[in-house]
């Protein structure tokens, strides 16, 4: 399954990171936030990686090249910021068959590969990994409802008076049903191409959208102290796991020693 991660974005809240590289090259622990993206979609089995840049595209390029673990990189580029629907149609003509999303100023510990595998299942026409914030958050965000079954009802972007508190993360999957819907979406009050809007009009035509409930955490990295919070995460992740095998290490050794 391909992956297409979405990279265009100059990261105008995040100065001063920002201000000689774009948003998904800002360091977390440190490794560009993109990496850990590749690395994660690397995991998932990604065959190739269709990376979308536009602000500072060169820094991303530079950086990659052409290849990440042995997995290709293919660049396509959003010649101005007008929205994720946007974004996504410009690697339209590299797919045809399912494949996964990821933004690229997204962190992740959490089920991915319960969204992936609930697209193979070959039942739901995408997936989405969703989480539930507080209320008072829910505005952030594209905001979700479900029904009985699991599956998605409606989604409306960033609304002034959210109806649930369940949103969207920053990981999908899709067939390339999506980009019919991404052509037909017209801009928003914000006068960008939302993807949400995208997502309603699959909904709307009688597709089939599951949600799947993330067990874990995923931090979007849109401010400072969203970098900030994410690196404490991902250090104290692995410092958790340091404990384990030593935890381990211990036991082997009094084993050994009786």
């Amino acid at each position: 399954m391909k992956a297409v991660v979405l990279a265009a974005g100059e990261g105008t809240r995040l100065r001063p990171l920002t201000e000689d590289k774009p948003k998904g090259m800002v360091e977390i622990d440190d490794k560009p936030i993109l990496t850990h993206c590749f690395e994660q979609l690397a995991e998932l089995g990604a065959s190739e990686l269709l990376v979308v840049v536009g602000y500072q595209k060169e820094v991303i390029i530079e950086h990659y090249g052409d290849e990440f673990e042995g997995i290709p990189i293919t660049y396509t580029h959003q010649r101005e910021q007008a929205g994720l629907a946007h974004a996504l149609l410009t690697v339209e003509e590299h797919i045809d068959d399912d494949f996964m999303l990821i933004l690229g100023d997204n962190v992740f510990e959490a089920n991915l590969t319960d969204v992936v595998d609930r697209q193979r299942e070959d039942r739901a026409d995408a997936a989405f990994l969703v989480e539930e914030v507080p209320m008072e958050e829910a505005d952030r965000y594209g905001v979700c409802d479900t029904n009985d079954y699991g599956e998605v009802t409606d989604v409306i972007e960033k609304p002034d008076d959210p109806p649930t508190n369940l949103v969207l993360t920053g990981f999908y999957t899709f067939t390339p049903a999506i980009f019919h819907a991404c052509h037909l979406v017209q801009p928003s009050a914000r006068g960008e191409y939302e993807l949400s809007e995208a997502v309603d009009l699959l909904l709307r035509s009688g597709r089939t959208i599951d949600a799947v409930r993330m067990d874990g955490w995923r931090i979007d990295v849109g401010y400072p102290e969203d970098r900030d919070e994410a690196e404490r995460r991902l250090q104290d992740a692995r410092g958790a796991l340091d404990s384990e095998g030593e935890n381990e290490a211990s036991a082997d050794v009094a084993v050994d020693t009786e």
